[in-house]
Parts: structure tokens; sequence; C-alpha cells
């Protein structure tokens, strides 16, 4: 007879196991009597090594012990068992908040607060309320199978149920089919209906706010019908930080959702962004309509989404060692998940990084090998629930790629974005630039080997090939099958496993190796950057090449073009299966294979840029495009080779495939302009929003931050820290974090600059109580060192461009930000290009005052925000200052100058700087 769990909740004691905790300020041991001592990192790696202790976040006590192979009993671990799909800030502090415990006092006290919260949550599995039950004991005994350090522990805890529990796959929901929403009606909504709508919205009574009021009135006018064909609404509209521009934005939107039947697309560039507009959309629609749809969904692209085939893989002998422990536990989540979204959903963005290994991008779909209806989980996927979903909600919150994506290659079920807000609106010449690119690489090519062939022999894994995905098809029907038994052949001339090695040793093998052989050797023979020294990336460009070049470039477009054709007739086999179908093409057979064309489309379009981009290689340049040679590396180490183009204006593109099949588009953010001298540079912004191309006036409007700039922040720029001098920049960082007492967010432009200061600083700093974490050195992902320096004010983080624009940390945590140097553009092939396109230095100038613009943006997030911006740059132009609010005072001073404007805060006008600018 099973036990049965107790009637009541267990009182928590604290677990008689030792602890350990390691920083850059010092190191602890707690014996399992809870006694605590100081302990040097040796003596430190000597009692982890002997016996398991209980640990915060293996990886990063390994870096601050230097010892690589540090195991024990996580906390994390545990807290992801227990409580899946649940937020944990991955500190002392955040485990105590997240526990209901009192936060230690310092990092002594924190191997008590361990063993204190391995009791809390042993307590838990005895509760009779603990909701994440379910499950937890089958996952469990798979678990103690693979020696995972908590079983042992947890096993006296959870108990066996009564039932035998259902297998994750069984339980999870079925999407279900809904009939296809029909077109939008066409209404117009009135500017008094928006005004009352973004009233209900921001809660009435509240300060009504005159810049949020004339926003959300222009914003109106993109849902209002279209006049002509290929000539949608266009807005550029530029709201300064405070404005209030996603209730903005939301009160036309979900009131011209509401009447036409419509659904709008709200477009971001950060994943942040995504979690506040599902939080904002709330005010306006329920979480569920009455027939159990969701009015609001975030849709991501699929390689975002866990893969119940590849977690299936993983759990029955896919993965070993400590990956199968992490494939166990993501089973846990995907139980209780909202959505499936592993890349910024509910997974804890930690969990992976605990693991040390890219395990959890192998549980996505990365590769596009989805085999659609012929997978046993197919009615429960996840990718598959949103995309329904999406089609069915008012409102899609999604990124810049998958809209325009979308736009490109909607699936039928799909809707094509018609009605559309690109938030971050000054991301999308970046996102437009990157997919419409194309890329010959030996990554791509390996991808598309085994998307056509499926895994090579002797990897782990079901083999998920074109002949696999369609047998059923090859067996029906003889034209298809040979044509993917053509396509097959013809595959065998990619790259394959090792192909990095053979073209080192100048052993090619097949046409496209040839090729990125030469590519590889004539990259190197022309460069002149110094990079190749450095062991940085090197790339020239694709001009005056020889006859031996050419002819290895039009050998591999032969075989690229022999993978094409029968990749099209197989294309056009499918497609006369669907018009008229055999008897056994039941619903999902038919979705497999619409899933397939679809996958085949983007396939065959992909070869078809890359034939073109050979076709073009020695004959006269074509102006509408830039195309250059690249050896990647990284620390030396080269891990990809090939031929790029982009397009010289990615926006012309942009309009063809998104703006003219659309009805009404806005872009808008706080930097949609260049702040250039003489006020906002709209013809710049309408340049890069692409409405040229389609010939449309856009409307422009500007809405004002509300925010005192002039009296809650200053701009300090240091003279005195001489550029190059490594020593003297992380001095500089370290006295201006102490003298901020934390709160400081420092900016990079080189990731080899941003570690040795790090270095350099990080334990003198921990000593003061004021702890430093970095990209790029801690083993934690992006997402989560922001929640970490968002969670403690005395933290302070150091990063590159993906702080410089994703963050949002209003109070007291940034009140500080730190650039090293001012952020000129890299001096790249397809730079250049745009460079000499665009007025020369002007065009840097412009690019440069955006990423200061975002710079600054970090520091002041509300009303009651105050803090210093600085920058470390003797040299700082004053021609880029126009990048700064109007009215922030300006002051070029000395180091100590600026230590004694940080530590006495921000007072205003009333400073008497030492050399104010205009």
């Amino acid at each position: 007879m099973p036990a049965q769990p107790p009637s009541h909740s267990v009182e928590p004691q604290p677990l008689a196991l030792p602890a350990l905790h390691a920083s850059h300020s010092g190191s602890w041991v707690c014996n399992s009597d809870g006694d605590v001592r100081g302990v040097s990192k040796g003596e430190a790696v000597m009692a982890v090594a002997d016996t398991p202790h209980l640990i915060l976040n293996a990886p990063l006590i390994s870096t601050r012990l230097g010892y690589p192979d540090l195991s024990g009993l996580d906390l994390l671990e545990l807290f992801a068992f227990v409580h899946p799909a649940t937020f944990c800030v991955p500190t002392p502090k955040g485990l105590a908040h997240a526990l209901g415990l009192e936060e230690p006092a310092d990092g002594g006290g924190v191997p008590r607060l361990l063993q204190q919260a391995a009791g809390t949550l042993l307590a838990r599995c005895e509760a009779t309320d603990w909701a994440e039950r379910e499950g937890a004991w089958s996952t469990l005994q798979s678990l103690t199978r693979l020696r995972w350090p908590w079983a042992p522990v947890l096993s006296r805890h959870v108990v066996r149920p009564q039932k035998a529990e259902k297998w994750l796959f069984s339980k999870l929901p079925e999407w279900e089919e809904h009939a296809e929403r029909p077109q939008p009606r066409q209404v117009a909504i009135g500017e008094a209906a928006i005004e009352g709508q973004l009233e209900r919205l921001t809660g009435e009574g509240s300060e009504r706010r005159e810049g949020q009021r004339d926003y959300a009135r222009n914003v109106g006018g993109i849902f209002a019908p279209r006049e002509k064909r290929d000539r949608p609404h266009l807005l550029l509209a530029q709201a300064g930080t405070g404005i209030g521009k996603t209730l903005g934005y939301l009160a036309p939107a979900s009131l011209w959702a509401g009447e036409s039947g419509g659904t709008v697309w709200v477009s971001t560039y950060t994943k942040n962004l995504q979690r506040q507009l599902r939080s904002e959309a709330t005010r306006a629609w329920p979480d569920r309509r009455e027939d159990g749809t969701r009015p609001v969904v975030v849709r991501k692209g699929r390689e975002n989404y866990l893969c119940l085939l590849n977690l299936e893989d993983a759990l029955q002998g896919g993965f070993g060692g400590r990956a199968a422990i992490l494939a166990h536990l993501v089973a846990r989540w995907a139980a209780f998940t909202r959505d499936g979204d592993m890349i910024g959903g509910d997974l804890p963005g930690w969990l992976g990084t605990l693991f040390r290994s890219r395990a959890i991008k192998s549980l996505t779909d990365q590769r596009g090998e989805c085999v659609y209806a012929g997978c046993p989980h197919y009615r429960k996927c996840f990718i598959e629930r949103s995309a329904r979903a999406s089609a069915q909600a008012d409102l899609v919150i999604a990124n810049h790629a998958l809209v325009m994506v979308n736009a490109a290659r909607g699936r039928d079920h799909a809707q094509r974005p018609t009605r559309i807000v690109f938030d971050e609106g000054h991301h999308v010449f970046d996102a437009a630039d990157s997919t419409f690119a194309a890329a010959l690489t030996g990554g791509e090519a390996i991808e598309l080997k085994r998307w056509i062939l499926g895994p090579e022999r002797g990897s782990k894994g079901r083999r998920r090939g074109l002949a696999a995905r369609l047998a059923d098809v090859a067996s029906y029907d003889a034209a298809g099958g040979e044509a993917i038994d053509t396509a097959c052949e013809a595959a065998q001339a990619l790259p394959g496993e090792g192909w990095i090695g053979r073209l080192a040793e100048n052993a090619p093998s097949g046409p496209v190796e040839a090729l990125l052989a030469a590519v590889r050797a004539l990259t190197y023979a022309r460069d002149e950057s110094g990079s190749a020294d450095a062991g940085y990336g090197i790339e020239t460009e694709a001009a005056a090449l020889d006859g031996d070049f050419i002819e290895r470039a039009q050998a591999a477009a032969q075989a690229l073009g022999a993978i094409r054709q029968p990749l099209i007739k197989l294309g056009v086999r499918l497609e006369a299966m669907l018009e008229d179908p055999p008897d056994w093409l039941d619903g999902q057979g038919r979705a497999r294979i619409e899933g397939a064309r679809f996958s085949l489309s983007w396939r065959i379009d992909t070869l078809a840029a890359w034939e073109a981009l050979l076709g073009r290689l020695g004959g006269a340049a074509d102006p509408q495009f830039v195309d250059w040679l690249a050896v990647d590396r990284n620390d030396a180490r080269e891990f990809d080779i090939g031929l790029h183009r982009r397009f010289l204006d990615p926006m012309k593109p942009f309009a063809n495939v998104v703006l003219e099949p659309a009805h009404g588009v806005m872009l808008t953010s706080a930097t949609l302009t260049d702040r250039a001298e003489g006020g906002p540079d709209w013809p710049g912004a309408i340049a890069r929003s692409g409405a040229p191309h389609i010939e449309v006036a856009p409307r422009l409007a500007d809405a004002k931050s509300p925010f005192d700039y002039a009296n809650n922040a200053e701009v300090l720029i240091v003279t005195d820290v001489k550029k190059g001098d490594l020593a003297g920049l992380a001095g500089a960082y370290a006295r201006l974090i102490e003298a901020s007492g934390g709160g400081v967010l420092g900016l990079f432009t080189a990731i080899r600059r941003l570690r040795a200061v790090h270095g350099r600083i990080a334990d003198r700093l921990a000593r003061e109580g004021l702890p430093l974490y970095a990209q790029h050195v801690d083993p934690i992902d992006t997402g989560t060192l922001v929640d970490i320096f968002r969670d403690d004010p005395r933290a302070s983080l150091l990063g590159t461009d993906a702080l410089r624009d994703g963050v949002d940390v209003p109070g007291e945590s940034l009140r500080c930000v730190v650039m090293e140097q001012v952020p000129w553009p890299k001096p790249s092939i397809l730079h250049r290009a745009r460079r000499a396109a665009n007025g020369g230095s002007a065009y840097d100038d412009q690019i440069i005052r955006g990423r200061l613009a975002q710079a600054f943006g970090r520091l002041i997030r509300s009303a009651g925000d105050k803090g210093h911006f600085i920058v470390l740059s003797p040299a700082f132009p004053s021609r880029l200052l126009s990048a700064f609010p109007e009215g922030v005072p300006v002051t070029r001073l000395t180091l100590d100058g600026a230590l004694q404007r940080v530590a006495g805060g921000v007072s205003g006008k009333t400073m008497q700087p030492q050399e104010d600018l205009p």
C-alpha cells in the first residue's frame, strides 16, 4: 500500500547537511550543526571535493573558486523540481524572498540560509497543498536512476501516489481547431472613443496626460480603412520615455479589434518588452474568452518553444549524464508551463546554465526538422498551439523578425499581419537587415544537409531526414519519391561533420567545401585589419576574384541548383496531392504535407539566394547589394566560413514584403529620429521606415517625455582616463561604483576590455559589499543577470550592446550609467558601403547619437529616477551632445570631479559645473 501524504503542512527544519558559499569577497562553509567559518579558496575546494555540500548556482560558485568541476547539492536544481515554471532570482537574496525566508546579512550568513531553504523546499513536498505535486514522484524515480544528487534526499519527502501518475505526454491538453476568422470589418474609430478607452485602461480618475492622449489619437489613424491598394496608412511616432506609449497604442488597438473582429500585431525587439506588453494587455482583454480561446497571444519563432518530440528523445536515452537530468527537470516544467516558451518565457533562464551545456537549445526545433502531423505529439505541440491561437487572437505580441518572416511566408492557418505596431521601431532597420540577408556559410550548409538527410550516422536521436518525414508520400507518388531520392543524392555535395578541420588541412570534400576553402584562403591573404593576429573574425570584399575562385563558385552553384530543382518538383507533387488527395490522406496527413510545403518553400528560397549570390561573383557589382567573404572566429578559433550578401538598404524588401500588403503600420520609439542639431531628423526617419520605396507619405507625431531630465540627470564627460590605459579604466570603474554605492550599469564596446576590467575590480568591490556581475564572464544568461541587477540596489552590472538596448530597471537599482568610450560603429565592409551611400561621417554620427540616446534611456525610467550618465572619453566630440535630452547639464571634468558629483547625487540646475556645455 503506497504511503499517503500528510494531512497537514510540515514545519520546515533546516536540512542538516554541510553548506558552502563563495563570492568575490570570500568563502564560507557551514557544518551540519550550523557552525559557520570563513575559509580560503583552497579550503573551500577541498571541502566540497571531499563531501557534497549545499550550494547555490554551482557554475557561478565554480567560477568564483576557480574550480571547474565543482558539484554538490544545488538549491536551484531543487527549486526547479519543487516549483517548476516559477520565477526566482538565483541569488541568496532572491532565494530567500522566493521562499519567504529572512535575507542573510552578509556572505557568512548564506550557508545557513541554504540549509533553511533546503528544509523549506523539502517541507513543501510534504504539504497537502503542494500545487506542483502531480508527476513529481514519477520524475523522481527517473532522476534516482540517473543518480541526481538530490534524489536520495527527496525520496524521503515525496511519497508515492495512490494512483499511477500519467506520463507528461498523455496529460498535456490538446489544442483545438477553430474556423478561420473572417476578414475584419472596415470600421473607423473616433477620437472620443479612443480617449474614453484610454481613460478606462489607465484608470478612471488617474492623472490626465495630454501627451499620451495626443499620441493615442494619432495611433488611431492607422486603423482607418485603406484608400488604395499597396498604400497602407503609415505613422512614425516618436514617444519620449514616460509618455505611456504602450497603453497609448493598446487603447485604439483594442477598440479596433473589438469592433472589426480583426487582429493587431504588436512587434518588439526585446523579450523584456514582450513580457511588459502581455501584462499591460490584461487591462484591455480578459485572460480567456468564454469559448476558452485567448484574446492575447505571445508568438515567437519555432526555435523558442519546447519540441515535445525532442524532449521524448532526450528522456528515452538521447541525452546522457547531466543533460539527461536537465531533460527530466524540463519535463517537470513542461507540465506546468503557460505556453512552452523556453527562451524568455516561464522556464527559468538560469536552468540551462546550471548544466553547463547547450542541451536547452537541443530541446527546441532549431533545424526545422518538424514532422508536423507525423509527430505523435502534434495535437499537443506548443508551437502549433501558439500558431493556431494567434490566428484567433485580437492581439498578437511578436518580434520584428517573426513579423517579417510571417508576412513573407505566412502559413494558411496563421493570419498575415495587416495592422502592425512596431514598438522599439528604431530596431526595425537592423531586424530587416538580418531577415533579408543571404549567407552561404559552412554552418548554414551543414544545417541544410541535416534537414535533407537527417543527422549523420553515429549521431544520437531519431533520424528525421526528408525521406523519413515523407515516407508515405514517396510510397504513394512515384514522382515525389524520385524527387526526394534525387535531392538526397545531390545533398551529398554539401559540407559534412568535420568540415572546418578539412579546410584547415587544405583537404576539402565536395564542391561547396572547395569553395569555402578558397574563401578561407583569400580572406586570410587579403586581411589588412590586424584582426587575424588578434584572434577576431576577418573579412574581405567579394571583388577582384581570380579565375580559380570563380570556377569554384560556379561548381558550387551547380551543386546547389542540383538540390533546388528536385525540391521544387517535390513541392509541386505535394501541392498536387492536396488538390487531389488520396483516400488515406486524413486531416493530420494534410496538415503534415502543408507543413512540409512551408519548409520546402523556405529551403528553396535559401538555395535560390545562394545561387544568386554565387552567380554575380566576377561580374559587375549590383549597387543594391553588399557582398563579402568572412572567417568567423572566437578567441582565435574558427567556427564558420562563408560568403555574405546584404541589401544596401534593407528597408526596400521590408517595404515590399511587410508594408505593401498591410493596411496600417506604425513605427514608434523614444529614439525614432536622430537628435541632430536643429531638432529631430524626420527625413532620416522616413528614409529608414521604408516609406519612400512604396511612395507613401507617412504621418509624423512627436510626443515629448514628461520627465524633468534637466533636474534629475546630468552627463559627465571624464577627461583624464586615457584611451588604452586598462589599469586607469578599471580604476575609474571601481571608484565610480564605490562612489555610487552600486547601482552602476557599465557599457563596453569590446568584450576583452570588459573581462579585463571585471577581473581587476570584482574582488575589491565585493569586499566593500558591492557585488559586480558581468556578461561574458559570469556563467549566467543575460536576462537573469538583469534580474539579479534589478533585485539588488548595491549590485552593478557590466555588459555590451544587449544591455544598452534591452534593460528596463527603474528605481534605485540603476542610478548611474558608465560608458567606457564613444560607441563608434565597427568599421566593417557593410558599414563602409552604407557610410559612403549615406553621407559619410554624418552617417557615423547618426549611429553614435542613436546609441548614446538608447544608453541614456536606461537611466531615467520613471518620474522619480535620478542619476548620472558618464562617458570615460577625453575626446568626446561636441557634435554628439544633441543625443541627450534638451536641458540636461553636460560637464567635462576630471575623474575626481566626477566622483564628487556621483557621491553627492543629482541636485538639479543649482550645481556649479567646471565646464558646462550648451
